[in-house]
């Protein structure tokens, strides 16, 4: 099948065309890359503001902490569940629920009276979230030709690197506007016009997909994946505020046997009847298991770096929010250019090569600013980090964009939603062992008793030593990505290994459309 050929009506449905003139999957992209926007910014938004909600509230910092962490902890936990569920009941469906309870979950976080709503709300906004973004990905995987995703997932690194930088600015700008007198209520309440506009709109242009057999929803398999992040997740985002306890750490090595017992039970699941939680027959694809390794370790590096940079600059240079994060512009800049060429042009000339010349890119962004940071001490000023930031934003576009391409390029279809969710929950998983690396790499450097004035030298020091944390953590990924398929070739249709079955919105009956594998990179 090509792309500009249109599938025959069948007594069991319309014509689905794949002509690239159809404009309503672009439509749909719009959509749920704003879904996917919404959902990155929101992850960081809230950090900016805390001192605001501390205030107003009278929140006390357990009640802070859980405000960060529960929406952490339910969106991780219910990542691979989401995805799942996606390719069981319709990935367009789980998506509008997602996107639906996203949106009543942040009015209620907007007009919450207490602490403990907001808390409660966070952590519904969480799990919600769950839902709608593993649908993103997998929306894309079985809307869009293998000869288009290129483009489409230039267009999504680009979406990851605004998204990265522009929870902490948005923050601060609506925190620093005090709107109406709200203080920090409309970071939570701009999400409802997007979610509205997003629900009417993926109704109307988001077209359903599912897998092409019955599957059946693997409760055991659900218990055992929200168990096992919990375990291991939870102690990760409070273990330094509760001085890293014991149980805490039997907790993370009791979560490494609760993912060994789901291995087990889902490869019987899997030989029983085909309906496992975790697709485990997706790691014997050599693209998906080397790619899911370099997901992992990133998250780490991202993980880390992102969190010190924020308390480098706002409690170690004494920047306002504002500022802080005013001065991550260049490095948004910088990734969705990156991406936006990384993927359509670099990666079908030159391969792997492209992303590990991200991670020395990288390294290289990182050295520039250690450099700096050593040079010009607590003087050091927003244009001068401008370069090593614009440095590390090409690195980075150079990566995120053909990664999620290669991650995905060889899963069939009918298993997109179960992949989504994977990749999601190893990005997370990275992010929280960074974070709690941070009272290692970052807090370990500095002194419990410091006097005011060596404080800010303190926190540069500490600073500039987690850069070499992370540039030692991109080094392991540059040699990781040698396990990556080393060339391009051109992606092809046909078969009937990827086949998925499509509806069109309105309630029609459904087709199907046979989309085979495509691989887009040989080894």
């Amino acid at each position: 099948m090509t792309s500009s050929a249109s599938l025959p009506s069948t007594a069991s449905g319309p014509t689905v065309s794949s002509d690239p003139s159809d404009r309503r999957r672009w439509f749909a992209l719009a959509i749920v890359m704003t879904a996917a926007f919404m959902d990155l910014v929101d992850v960081t938004i809230v950090n900016i503001a805390i001192p605001s909600i501390q205030r107003d509230t009278g929140a006390s910092f357990s009640s802070i902490q859980w405000i960060t962490a529960g929406y952490a902890l339910a969106f991780a936990a219910g990542l691979i569940t989401g995805g799942r569920l996606g390719d069981i009941y319709g990935r367009k469906r789980l998506f509008l629920i997602g996107i639906g309870g996203f949106t009543l979950a942040s009015a209620l976080c907007g007009f919450a009276a207490n602490p403990e709503m907001l808390v409660a709300s966070r952590i519904l906004q969480g799990g919600t979230a769950a839902l709608m973004v593993p649908q993103v990905l997998s929306i894309v995987h079985a809307t869009f030709p293998a000869h288009e995703r290129g483009k489409v997932f230039g267009l999504f690194g680009a979406i990851v690197g605004l998204g990265a930088v522009s929870g902490p600015l948005l923050g601060a700008l609506l925190t620093e506007w005090n709107i109406a007198g709200l203080e920090w209520r409309p970071i939570f309440l701009i999400n409802l016009p997007v979610g509205i506009a997003g629900l009417i709109l993926g109704r109307k242009f988001i077209t359903e997909s599912k897998a092409p057999k019955a599957l059946r929803l693997d409760l055991i398999g659900v218990a055992l994946v929200t168990l096992g992040m919990l375990m291991l997740i939870y102690p990760l985002t409070r273990g330094r505020e509760l001085g890293w306890p014991v149980w805490g750490h039997v907790s993370m090595v009791g979560s490494l046997l609760v993912f060994l017992v789901l291995v087990v039970f889902e490869r019987k699941k899997a030989r029983r009847d085909g309906s496992p939680l975790v697709e485990l027959s997706l790691f014997r694809v050599k693209s998906f298991a080397a790619g899911i390794a370099v997901q992992l370790t990133f998250g780490v590096g991202l993980g880390i770096f992102f969190l010190v940079w924020t308390l480098y600059m706002q409690m170690g240079l004494g920047w306002s929010a504002l500022r802080a994060g005013t001065t991550g512009v260049p490095f948004s800049i910088a990734v969705s250019f990156a991406a936006g060429i990384s993927v359509q042009k670099l990666v079908p000339r030159f391969g792997r090569k492209v992303l590990q010349a991200g991670a020395l890119l990288m390294v290289v962004g990182l050295l520039l600013y250690i450099w700096e940071s050593d040079r010009y001490g607590m003087d050091i000023t927003s244009w001068q980090m401008a370069l090593p930031l614009v440095v590390m934003g090409i690195g980075m576009g150079l990566i995120v964009a053909p990664l999620t391409d290669v991650v995905l390029s060889e899963v069939p279809k009918e298993h997109s939603g179960s992949a989504s969710g994977l990749i999601n929950t190893v990005q997370q998983m990275g992010n929280a062992l960074g974070l709690g690396l941070v009272s290692v790499v970052f807090f370990g450097s500095i002194s419990d008793r410091l006097a005011p004035q060596e404080a800010g030298p303190a926190f540069a020091e500490a600073f500039q030593h987690s850069l070499w944390w992370v540039a030692g953590v991109l080094a392991v990924i540059f040699l990781v990505m040698f396990a990556l398929p080393a060339r391009p070739r051109q992606h092809v249709e046909g078969g009937d290994e990827g086949m998925d079955t499509v509806a069109e919105p309105e309630p029609e009956p459904e087709s199907e459309v046979e989309l085979g594998k495509e691989p887009a990179l040989t080894p």
